[in-house]
């Protein structure tokens, strides 16, 4: 049983939460934008104060390892790791696709049809989504990737049977998919509040990170962009 701080920054929503035997005792989530520099830090302190717990009474931090954004998985990442030097305790990190996958709406479609695939999809800009597939137990059926959305995408997993798909992705498939064993959820996304679960488990199988090394799963390298030239 553990005490654990989560950490999850990997789209636009920044947000953190306190766990005990993996259940939440408290949380903080906002959605402004890309805000983690501002909030992430912020929301850690609050949520540790208002508890009464010192980073040195974790037994672990988690973190959102991603895909995702890369600059807020940086920031993520870049906290859960001091946070981890500081205290001297160690890091785990989860699978945000995995996690998308703990969402209460999603969970409900799993009790409905045990046999339901999951599909979660983060948005990667213009037609392009990172998607995995899991089953109901959250074992992996068709590993994480950038996936380029087109009319057939996902044919083989749809002939199989119902496939639900998720996250801040899947608008786009669902107006080109015109398939009877597609479903979607809206409104589901990587959030700290749904990582108590999978933190703690993976906290009883001893999974840690080497804090030294660890790197957020960015699964494509960073694309900046050249500024115009104003004369």
């Amino acid at each position: 049983m553990a005490l654990i701080l989560n950490i999850e920054s990997s789209t636009t929503v920044c947000s953190v939460s306190l766990a005990q035997d993996g259940m939440v005792l408290l949380s903080r989530e906002v959605d402004e934008g890309y805000s983690h520099a501002e909030n992430l830090a912020v929301f850690v302190d609050e949520v540790l104060k208002e508890k009464g717990v010192s980073t040195a009474q974790l037994d672990a931090v988690s973190v959102s390892r991603g895909p995702g954004s890369f600059t807020g998985l940086r920031i993520g990442v870049s906290l859960a790791k001091g946070l981890c030097y500081g205290a001297g305790v160690p890091l785990l990190s989860i699978d945000t696709l995995q996690l998308m996958c703990m969402h209460p709406l999603v969970q409900k479609q799993i009790a409905d049809d045990e046999k339901v695939m999951l599909c979660p999809m983060l948005d990667a800009r213009r037609m392009e989504v990172y998607a995995a597939v899991y089953d109901p137990s959250l074992q992996i059926q068709r590993e994480v990737a950038p996936v380029i959305l087109e009319a057939d995408s996902f044919q083989e997993e749809l002939k199989e049977g119902g496939l639900v798909f998720f996250g801040n992705g899947s608008d786009k498939f669902r107006e080109l998919v015109d398939h009877v064993n597609a479903y979607f959820v809206s409104e589901v996304g990587p959030s700290a509040l749904h990582m108590a679960t999978l933190s703690e488990a993976a906290y009883q199988l001893d999974e840690f990170e080497d804090v030294a090394y660890f790197e957020p799963f960015y699964l494509k390298a960073f694309q900046g962009t050249t500024p115009k030239k104003r004369f």
